[in-house]
């Protein structure tokens, strides 16, 4: 890749120039375009002499013959790296709207990162990609049992992230000898729920069914049969998988744009969102290169095919310094980096903070 260090000021100021210009219109850029939109002072000669340099370094092209240049994937590469800065306005505008449109409180996770990323996608204009959160790093923050009658117990757990899960069990050894004294199954229900919740807030679900139980409090060695059950219920739920089901917003945005007006290519691409999460997972959870808190990618970058001709910018966010989910966005190589990069890096802080 031709580095940005061996490009004059000169070049820099035309290759941003047309960067831009492309941005705006998705048409080739001439440099009569640039000289008239564009305080270059320099005569359309000059530029046209520098877009060739540039040509030939594989930062711009030509798409077919005596049109404009267009920029390449290097061309952005550079762009994003050194010639554009985020836009701070947008990242305050985003932080706004999710502050005031999502509800962790009186809604479910699911629900709130699904609103996140239809917000998301509304301010791109592309498809915007959050994971849910890795179930390795679920932790317990409350535990409940309640009897359904029949011989049956619900187990309701409420993780760190405010999720939501139930396992029914059969009535506990110990505990079926009540009989049909409904109130004193429930107070008994209750003594061990609060004995569980001492021992395990805070514990990982995925190690629950490792624990050794072995040393019990003494009043409660008679449940010690139906705790290890339902321990090791818990802790097998939540194994950690090679991946988790990432929200989709945005795709009928991005189909307006010139980039997708091939149907087949809109196919391979709607094929991979819906039915092959697993493969799109690791770029977009990816942890980013560099020191930069967010992950990019630009089209030939892309080891997937059906997005090579993408970007897919990224962003991990955090449960107390644990990366446990990302957030991203996916659209056409002639992306505004500038909103689409403060986007992506708002929200995953914001999530980051609701979540800490």
């Amino acid at each position: 890749m031709f580095v940005q260090s061996k490009l004059t000021a000169r070049q820099q100021q035309i290759l941003w120039a047309t960067v831009r210009h492309y941005i705006a219109t998705a048409e080739p850029v001439g440099s009569k375009s640039l000289a008239q939109e564009y305080n270059l002072n320099v005569s359309p000669a000059t530029i046209r002499n520098g877009m060739g340099a540039l040509e030939k370094a594989g930062l711009l092209y030509q798409p077919y013959t005596s049109a404009g240049r267009v920029p390449s994937d290097s061309g952005y590469r550079i762009y994003v790296d050194r010639l554009m800065t985020p836009s701070d306005t947008l990242a305050k505008e985003v932080a706004r709207l999710l502050r005031e449109q999502l509800n962790f409180d009186s809604c479910s996770l699911e629900a709130v990162l699904r609103g996140a990323a239809q917000i998301l996608s509304t301010l791109s204009g592309y498809i915007s990609l959050i994971t849910m959160p890795q179930t390795k790093t679920e932790r317990l923050q409350h535990l409940q049992l309640v009897s359904m009658g029949s011989g049956k117990v619900m187990v309701v757990v409420v993780t760190h992230t405010y999720q939501t899960q139930s396992i029914l069990m059969e009535i506990a050894p110990g505990v079926e000898d009540i009989g049909d004294d409904t109130e004193i199954l429930e107070q008994e229900l209750q003594i061990i729920s609060n004995f569980l919740n001492h021992q395990l807030r805070g514990l990982a679900l995925a190690e629950l069914s490792t624990l050794d139980w072995t040393e019990i409090d003494q009043d409660f060695q008679q449940y010690s049969n139906f705790i290890a059950q339902l321990l090791k219920s818990l802790g097998d739920r939540h194994q950690t998988p090679e991946y988790t089901r990432i929200q989709v917003s945005g795709v009928s945005e991005v189909l307006r744009l010139p980039e997708f007006s091939q149907l087949q290519q809109v196919q391979t691409i709607l094929h991979l969102l819906e039915d092959e999460q697993e493969q799109l997972w690791p770029l977009i959870f990816a942890t980013p290169e560099s020191s930069q808190q967010v992950n990019i990618r630009i089209g030939s970058e892309n080891p997937l095919e059906p997005i090579r001709s993408c970007t897919l910018i990224s962003a991990q966010y955090y449960q107390n310094s644990q990366p446990i989910g990302s957030v991203g966005i996916l659209g056409p190589t002639r992306m505004v980096y500038e909103n689409a990069i403060a986007l992506v890096e708002a929200t995953a802080n914001y999530l980051s903070e609701a979540l800490s």
